[in-house]
């Protein structure tokens, strides 16, 4: 068995690891739209039955380590992710990415949640945990997007190669998970059958439902935006902006998801009432810039607003999962936050899927500005209501000290 200190590195790299599969396919596709003569809806199809799988396995065999071990799970949906590259690899058509997609997806969505616990059961803190659990997604995707574009920019075999390397890397992961002690689950119930581990499980307890309506708007914008990205956002790059570098592109969807991890870790350091502020107005000003850039095919203000709104990402992101879990009891926060993401990624593919359809008929530079627009939209919602909440607090602890006297 590993130390605890190797079992969280090797519990980290599995979180990014996992996350690299959702991006790496995304340069890639203007390479299969040139090959098959996809429509951006099709592309957005491919996308959305990824985010359809993914949420079907969250619901279901998301909390099953609970019950059987960190280790089988993680370990078989390594593998099964190794099996999704493998079938990228030999498609050769739309039925083939579907394919591939509803694998990855399905085993993206077995892994998230446990290896979230296996980085929280080996952190050497919870505060470190937390910080490494939320991290290392942005990490992943954006390995995942200039990986992909590296490979098919330089190297042979642009549409095998990127998978071969991902499988080989899952299967090797799979093997040193399997490693990691796994922690005591001796207080556990064992008289439940394992199957209810795979009845779908979401809800919010009353006291929570307030401060998570509050969130929908945030949510919403940040994980929409993030969608457009990684279902047109190579498309965008590679027909408004004229970037005809598969390396590039993939650079240009990178650096959006880094810069969301460096917002990440400045929200950390902001006091807890100037963060979400901070997020939602990155956020805007980024989505504003990237707007202003597409109608001048400006690549570089493209960049610069994906890198001002990746930040805003990560922060708007990071404040209202720390909203959550304050608000949400401790026994009931797995439930909480199975919730939260259910609703991120429905965010991150229904309107990914409309836009794919409006592409059809306004085309793409239209289409992503009036996202663009909707996106800000969502974000002033979001803005508005945290003012409001703000307001009510103070109010609400100016009251307490009149009320004690009484």
């Amino acid at each position: 068995m590993l130390s605890r200190p190797t079992s969280f590195v090797v519990a980290g790299a599995a979180g990014a690891a996992t996350l690299t599969a959702a991006s790496a396919p995304s340069p890639l596709y203007p390479v299969y739209q040139r090959l098959w003569d996809l429509s951006a809806f099709t592309l957005t199809v491919v996308f959305a039955v990824y985010v359809a799988a993914l949420l079907v396995a969250l619901l279901t065999v998301g909390s099953l380590s609970d019950r059987v071990g960190r280790r089988p799970v993680a370990s078989a949906s390594l593998v099964l992710l190794a099996l999704g590259m493998v079938l990228f690899s030999v498609a050769g058509g739309v039925g083939g990415l579907l394919t591939a997609r509803v694998v990855q997806g399905f085993a993206v969505g077995a892994a998230t949640g446990t290896v979230t616990a296996m980085i929280m059961d080996s952190a050497p803190s919870p505060r470190t945990g937390s910080v490494v659990s939320s991290a290392v997604p942005a990490l992943g995707i954006a390995i995942g997007a200039v990986l992909a574009g590296g490979l098919v920019e330089f190297a042979p075999l642009p549409r095998q190669l990127v998978f071969w390397v991902l499988a080989v890397a899952y299967v090797a992961l799979a093997g040193l998970v399997w490693l990691v002690p796994d922690r005591d689950r001796s207080g556990a119930s064992s008289r439940e059958p394992v199957w209810r581990s795979l009845l779908p499980s979401v809800g919010l307890p009353s006291a929570t439902r307030p401060v998570f309506l509050a969130l929908v708007p945030s949510i919403c914008a940040t994980w929409a935006l993030s969608g457009l990205y990684l279902s047109l956002g190579s498309s965008i790059v590679g027909t408004v902006l004229g970037v005809r570098s598969h390396f590039l592109v993939g650079l240009v969807l990178g650096v959006f998801f880094l810069a969301g991890l460096g917002g990440t870790v400045v929200s950390a350091s902001l006091p807890v009432r100037v963060r979400g502020w901070f997020g939602h107005g990155a956020l805007v000003v980024g989505v504003l810039i990237t707007v202003v850039a597409l109608p001048r095919g400006s690549t570089p203000l493209y960049v610069v607003g994906s890198v001002v709104a990746g930040v805003g990402f990560g922060a708007a992101f990071r404040s209202a999962v720390n909203a959550l879990g304050e608000a949400a009891p401790s026994a009931e926060r797995g439930q909480v936050f199975a919730t939260m993401y259910v609703v991120s990624y429905v965010a991150f593919s229904v309107p990914a899927l409309a836009a794919g359809l409006a592409v059809a008929r306004f085309w793409l530079e239209p289409t992503a500005v009036a996202y663009g627009a909707l996106d800000v939209a969502l974000v002033l919602v979001a803005m508005i209501i945290g003012a409001v909440r703000t307001h009510r607090d103070d109010h609400g602890d100016a009251r307490r000290p009149s009320a004690v006297k009484r």
